[in-house]
């Protein structure tokens, strides 16, 4: 198992993290997160321009066919940002979903167009009855001749504030199981709140009699979970990069700042207490780095993944989310001021410690996986 980058990897690496360093500096980012929306106002299209919102979809579809790792390398460095946006929902996840389970048509008209950043799709799978798994989905979507009405809520929708194009995952009257509809996000009906304390634009969704044709019932009626687990399946250890990213970011805070303030005569850094929280932020950077890239290298390599990419996903959640905080042991007070940029940190691992399944949720996968219970 080789984990070096190469030329390709090192130079994407680079150019984010000249992007992040640029365009996306702590000041900026402070910005954005008072006002989501602006991530739209000029930062989205830098992304596109650059290329980075086709990289995880094939050439065929007039993408850059990257591998998953390439794609990792760039999360990673936004990840110390950390930059929000709906690059893996949109260009990573959704790309990946329709892949999986959209037809030929709906490829050819929808993956061009997330490839070139100029349609931002999103899924609406969650509810108010939180959960990941297939049982947890009540929203019906119900049947008036060919077309279908969606009447209900989905909440906690990663990058709904951004999006064009909403994949809603709902039950089919007509079909039986679950279904993903493809709705416009500016239609009649739908409304979308952002939600307050999270980061990357996650928002509710409520739909009231919104009329979504025959057409927009991505791939085969009722087959939508299977898609979708194949599909996050494949790009979970991107999104763990980006955790890996900002377990990196908050360890360069926390070492920094141990070296520059100083108490009783000394930088604080001397004190082992502060040594102890620095070590635990190393030991969760570890652990999330090494489980992420030994999923990305499996999967790569068209190697069986699923329980190391159930692992990864369980130690990276729970390590940004630890790393975080243990740097606000390090910080005490100036932690919590907002100009200083920690918390932006601290929100986004609480932001991202559910996405596609909390850890304990994945731990219970990563059982089936190896045979230990049964499915």
């Amino acid at each position: 198992m080789d984990l070096s980058l190469n030329d390709t990897q090192s130079l994407i690496q680079e150019s984010a993290r000249d992007f992040v360093k640029g365009d996306c500096n702590r000041d900026v980012l402070l910005k954005l997160d008072r006002n989501p929306q602006a991530v739209m106002d000029g930062l989205w299209q830098k992304m596109a321009a650059l290329g980075w919102t086709g990289m995880a979809i094939p050439e065929q579809y007039e993408g850059t066919g990257n591998s998953l790792t390439d794609v990792a390398v760039l999360c990673e460095e936004l990840g110390v940002g950390p930059v929000p946006g709906p690059l893996f929902s949109s260009a990573v996840l959704c790309a990946r979903i329709l892949l999986e389970g959209a037809s030929d048509g709906q490829k050819q008209a929808w993956l061009p167009k997330i490839a070139d950043g100029t349609r931002v799709f999103a899924l609406a799978a969650t509810e108010v009855q939180y959960g990941w798994s297939e049982n947890h989905i009540r929203l019906t979507a119900k049947s008036e001749g060919r077309d279908h009405v969606l009447t209900g809520t989905k909440l906690f929708v990663y990058d709904a504030l951004f999006a064009t194009d909403l994949l809603v995952l709902a039950r089919t009257q007509s079909a039986g199981g679950l279904s993903l509809l493809r709705v416009d996000a500016n239609a009649s009906g739908v409304s979308i709140r952002n939600l307050e304390g999270f980061l990357n634009g996650m928002s509710e969704v409520r739909f009231d009699n919104v009329r979504v044709a025959a057409a927009d019932v991505v791939g085969i009626a009722g087959a939508a979970w299977n898609a979708i687990e194949r599909a996050t399946l494949a790009v979970l250890p991107a999104l763990c990069a980006y955790q890996v990213g900002g377990c990196k970011a908050v360890f360069d805070l926390s070492v920094t700042y141990s070296r520059e303030r100083s108490q009783f005569g000394q930088t604080i850094g001397r004190f082992q207490r502060v040594q102890d929280h620095i070590i635990h932020i190393v030991n969760y950077l570890d652990a999330a780095r090494w489980t992420t890239y030994e999923a990305l290298w499996k999967i790569d390599d068209g190697i069986d993944a699923a329980s190391s990419v159930h692992m990864a996903k369980s130690v990276a959640s729970e390590s940004y989310m630890r790393a975080c905080d243990f740097a606000h042991e390090v910080h005490a007070g100036i932690g919590v001021m907002r100009e200083y940029g920690l918390t932006l940190h601290t929100k986004m691992s609480r932001s991202l410690y559910h996405c596609l399944g909390a850890p304990k949720w994945h731990r219970r996968q990563l059982e089936r996986a190896l045979g230990l219970v049964s499915a």
